[in-house]
């Protein structure tokens, strides 16, 4: 086995990330295929930099299919001011580019999830080499890290930005600190399923500190959904001290993921009909969907019921589900700010 230092990622960035002012460029990543022998894959990357302070990354699509981030951040590359930056924001709104080109959670290429592919690797797949570079170049340059996340097709949830409970109690603080600031209509303090292989796991392990957001999805993006992350981005900026000035403080209601008895799985395939709606009131028991066998009438549906007390945080989207697709997420109700 070969040992030393890692290879060099495949991939070249067309801007300088020490430059002041504005840069608009590409992360090219050299990929051979049937319809152009030497081609690449151009990520957009933006680059605002001026003075002394922080740097922000901040990124959009790292699954395909969401899209308030790409929307907040694309704007947002061509709206800031670098007059008013002290210190330097990095912003992908595409983070994988080839999934949201093709409007899919994991890309077309290689059928890699980016957020289950971290720390990566710079001989890997394309979406392998994406993670590798962003854990290699990117993360290493950023004191803080937002990145954008919604339902996607197949879920749809209350719009919240959130972190995670850490070991690191100092760095967990600074976290929640920066999920206050960006002032979402929700808070959560969030349960992943599996964290391994996400992004979040690979900036928190680096002791950065990290946002992430769920801001709607369904397959699209409302003027609402869109105008939560446009105002979070500037106010986690004016947290961070990269933009002058306090956050725009809104009302925000704090919601906990406790247990894995958040989350509800389908055990059959049907049509689910859903007993309540985003937002409401559930108590353990209670009816949250039927979901309905589609082979034959006469068939009773199966009731599926809350495990516990909260509020419904997320739901399944298509009205035909799947064994094992996510049903639904509940959330306790912690506190309001």
């Amino acid at each position: 086995m070969l040992t030393g230092a890692p290879r060099p990622s495949p991939i070249a960035a067309s801007v300088d990330f020490d430059g002041k002012g504005v840069q608009h460029g590409h992360l090219r990543l050299p990929y051979s295929r049937d319809d152009s022998a030497w081609g690449s894959v151009m990520i957009p990357i933006c680059v605002i930099a001026n003075g002394e302070g922080p740097t922000a990354l901040l990124t959009g699509a790292n699954h395909g299919d969401e899209y308030e981030g790409p929307a907040a951040l694309f704007e947002l590359a061509l709206t800031l001011d670098p007059s008013q930056v002290s210190g330097r924001v990095i912003i992908v709104p595409a983070l994988n580019y080839p999934a949201f080109r093709a409007g899919t959670r994991t890309s077309p290429i290689d059928r890699g999830n980016l957020n289950r592919s971290f720390p990566g690797r710079p001989d890997g797949s394309v979406t392998e080499k994406i993670a590798d570079y962003v854990t290699r170049h990117l993360i290493p340059l950023a004191d803080i890290v937002l990145d954008f996340h919604s339902g996607g097709k197949t879920l749809d949830f209350l719009p919240y930005a959130a972190a995670h409970e850490l070991a690191d109690k100092v760095q967990e603080a600074r976290c929640f600190a920066a999920v206050t600031a960006f002032a979402a209509p929700y808070s959560m303090k969030m349960l992943e399923i599996d964290a391994v292989g996400m992004l979040d796991t690979t900036v928190e392990e680096m002791g950065k500190v990290f946002v992430t957001t769920e801001l709607g999805g369904a397959g699209t993006a409302s003027a609402r959904s869109i105008e939560i992350a446009r105002r979070g981005t500037r106010n986690l900026l004016r947290h961070a001290g990269i933009l002058q000035g306090a956050p725009d403080a809104r009302p925000t209601r704090w919601l906990d993921m406790p247990s894995k008895d958040c989350f509800t799985f389908a055990q059959d395939d049907g049509l689910v009909a859903f007993a309540r709606d985003l937002g409401d009131p559930v108590s353990a028991g209670e009816t949250i969907a039927r979901v309905h066998p589609v082979g034959r009438t006469g068939i009773a549906p199966v009731d599926y019921r809350a495990a516990m007390d909260g509020v419904l945080a997320a739901r399944h989207v298509p009205g035909l589900i799947k064994a094992g697709d996510c049903l639904s997420v509940i959330a306790t109700v912690a506190e309001k700010s």
